[in-house]
């Protein structure tokens, strides 16, 4: 009998037809929406949760604390859940009603501050109280380290290491990070490509970060190339991904497929593997979809 942490991973991996634009290259989405918080960030949610209470950093009676614009947020509501843990999540009030409510029905307290840098500072100063511990996304190895030990492995299994380019939106930067080490460490060869907005844009998922707010976990010598994508080709390609390959994502794989399209059309040949973050029923309260 599997439990539902059981059933974090494992997510499918699926070819792109109609919007690969190279014939010659192979073009694979990894579709995180299937974990069962929806999203690529329950991998992240449980290694973080479940690595600190085995080293005993979280005590009784204390409560987590998290800044997150969505995902990562949700995913830790239902992974604390499991383990009857109270948790603090702090939020841009931009974000989604969806985001909120879902957290909510979790069990989760859900804060809504102006940005995620001022939720980042909000929940840094909690803290460092006694009765909370802080998981940090920003700045935990157990981030990464979840992709390196599950998303990597299930990308280089089921391309049958056929693998030549990865590609993933840029936020946190866990999910470049652990299959960039993962993936390079069977293949030095494997190109790993980032992506992130263009100075004026907002697409959720996907950050440019200020310097004083980048994420501490993020090594650039890991990323082989970065492609900036602007908010109108992320919404595009979100909306053809539904309309024409039947893939209802949010706006940040929108962006990840746009920058994987244009790669795709440099190569002679390849297989191009994108991380497909979350699912579209997250953001249908916004007007992506309108």
């Amino acid at each position: 009998m599997r439990t539902l942490i059981d059933c974090v991973g494992n997510t499918p991996l699926v070819e792109i037809n109609q919007l690969n634009p190279n014939p010659k290259v192979k073009l694979y989405a990894k579709l995180e929406g299937n974990n069962p918080g929806g999203s690529v960030k329950d991998r992240a949610a449980l290694n973080m949760i479940r690595s600190a209470m085995e080293r005993g950093d979280v005590k009784p009676g204390m409560r987590l604390i998290e800044a997150t614009s969505g995902n990562t947020g949700i995913a830790l509501a239902m992974i604390a859940r499991i383990y009857g843990l109270d948790i603090e999540l702090v939020m841009p009030a931009s974000s989604t009603r969806e985001r909120t409510l879902t957290m909510e029905a979790f069990g989760a307290k859900v804060t809504l501050l102006e940005s995620i840098e001022v939720c980042r500072d909000y929940a840094e100063e909690k803290g460092k109280q006694g009765d909370y511990f802080i998981l940090n996304q920003f700045a935990n190895p157990d981030n990464y380290l979840a992709h390196y030990k599950t998303t990597g492995p299930e990308i280089w299994r089921d391309t049958a290491g056929q693998i030549t380019h990865f590609v993933s939106a840029m936020g946190t930067t866990g999910s470049i990070m652990g299959n960039s080490m993962f993936l390079k460490e069977q293949n030095p060869a494997v190109q790993v490509i980032g992506c992130q907005p263009t100075e004026e844009s907002s697409i959720p998922g996907i950050r440019r970060w200020p310097t004083e707010y980048l994420p501490k976990i993020y090594d650039p010598q890991r990323v082989d190339r970065v492609l900036d994508v602007s908010q109108s080709e992320a919404t595009e390609m979100t909306r053809r991904l539904a309309k024409e390959e039947g893939l209802f994502v949010g706006m940040s794989t929108g962006g990840a497929m746009a920058c994987a399209a244009r790669l795709a059309q440099e190569l002679d040949e390849g297989l191009i593997v994108f991380i497909a973050c979350d699912r579209g029923d997250r953001y249908l309260s916004s007007d992506l979809f309108g």
